[in-house]
């Protein structure tokens, strides 16, 4: 089957709509239809009682015969928008049923050329005053809960669809090629220059010689047994314990005088080596391969990837946890912040005319995008209408105001009739 012909065929009748509505229109359009016909009837019964009389009566009668006309003319002109008055193939009648493709396109024209323009979408946008009511709403604390319970229930739902296979997957096909492909040598080498110059190393040496000082201090059966592992088996217990005992006190003293002395040596040594290693990843070829060949065994090693889906794991489950409970630190961290922003918006004007900008440029982006899309869709759907249901449709919508057409045709032809009357006799 020709997939074009498929696509183009006409839908057949249309979806129908809400059966309640569409019966309260159905009768409405019948009792206008049921007037705009009496008031018709009512005219010719006054033309044929009044036919042939003079004076007064012949105003009446004058009247009632162009009601005739201009209810006759204007049911006509109604009736032949939606179908053939009288079932007469009467040409330039029916004119929804066979122009409905060039309606749609009339309407898609109509609908982008005064609708979807810049300048209409940020005036709309601006007079809405999309900020400012979405500051009020969030300023009542239920709304304010709403938001918060939806986007936890929503970051729960998500994460629970994420599976570990999916993360070993993203690690594999993504970031590893990616780490392989880009050199660690510089990076590391800029890192850490970088961190020498602002001097971040210290605080992590001072760490680690707090910490370092204080094992020492607490565990000097364990330097005493590592000590004596490596000491000769010739060597008499009571010497060992002397010696070990020894080094274990100068270690910790020496520990604590690096600890205590910013200027220590051995901090200057330290430095001197971090800059030289600094130095050398940038800028020496043998330290530059070294450190990707590193790289390449680390990225490797099957334990990369069982830390990572680990790590993501544990993530995964700590942050769904605290997000299933109502009272947990993220859901509270999240109200702290929607308050904090509901705040903000309320009382800050140059926050609302900053965000109704933002809200305003998104529109009009979406516009230049898919406006063309957007309009589109009417001609499209009209053009896989079936004509004479759409018709019908059309007519339940708007029939029942048509019909006052037809009502003030009536009037007017009768109103007219009598002033040509009037005129007729009045004249010679």
């Amino acid at each position: 089957m020709d997939d074009t012909a498929t696509a183009t065929a006409p839908l057949g009748p249309l979806v129908a709509g809400d059966p309640a509505a569409d019966a309260m229109r159905r009768a409405g359009l019948r009792r206008m239809r049921t007037v705009a016909t009496g008031l018709l009837v009512l005219a010719a019964v006054v033309y044929v009682v009044t036919r042939d009389r003079g004076g007064f009566l012949g105003f009446v009668n004058a009247g009632a015969e162009a009601s005739m006309v201009g209810a006759i003319a204007d049911w006509f002109a109604v009736t032949a928008l939606f179908k053939h008055p009288l079932g007469l193939p009467v040409p330039h009648t029916a004119l929804i049923p066979r122009k409905k493709d060039e309606l749609g396109r009339g309407l898609e024209e109509f609908v982008g050329e005064n609708f979807l323009q810049e300048a209409i979408i940020r005036d709309r946008i601006g007079a809405a005053g999309v900020s400012r009511r979405l500051g009020a709403w969030l300023a009542q604390p239920a709304n304010a809960q709403r938001v918060v319970d939806e986007v936890a229930d929503v970051t729960a739902i998500a994460l629970s669809k994420v599976r570990d296979d999916h993360i070993e997957s993203l690690v594999r096909d993504a970031f590893t090629p990616r780490f392989r492909e880009e050199p660690i040598a510089p990076l590391l080498g800029g890192l850490l220059t970088e961190a020498l110059e602002d001097d971040l190393h210290h605080g992590l040496v001072d760490l680690a010689l707090d910490e370092l000082y204080g094992w020492l201090v607490e565990n000097p059966e364990t330097v005493a047994e590592v000590l004596g592992e490596r000491a000769p088996w010739w060597t008499p217990p009571r010497l060992n314990e002397a010696v070990t005992g020894r080094i274990h006190t100068e270690l910790v003293r020496w520990v604590s005088d690096i600890r205590d002395d910013p200027g220590h040596r051995a901090r200057v040594a330290l430095d001197s080596v971090l800059r030289q290693l600094a130095d050398d990843l940038l800028h020496d070829p043998d330290t530059q391969a070294r450190a990707e060949a590193l790289k390449e065994r680390v990225l490797d090693n099957p334990a990369v990837m069982r830390s990572a889906v680990s790590l993501w794991d544990a993530l995964r489950r700590a942050l769904t946890s605290s997000l299933q409970d109502p009272h947990g630190a993220v859901r509270q961290r999240m109200m702290t912040e929607v308050e904090a922003f509901s705040t903000r918006l309320n009382s800050d004007a140059t926050l609302q005319a900053r965000l109704d900008g933002l809200a305003a440029d998104a529109a009009v982006f979406a516009l230049d995008r898919y406006g063309a899309e957007v309009t589109a869709v009417i001609t499209h759907t009209i053009e896989r209408w079936d004509g004479r249901e759409a018709a019908r449709r059309i007519e339940l919508h708007v029939g029942r105001d048509l019909q006052f057409i037809r009502i003030n045709g009536t009037v007017v032809g009768g109103l007219v009739g009598v002033v040509i009357h009037a005129v007729s006799v009045v004249l010679p």
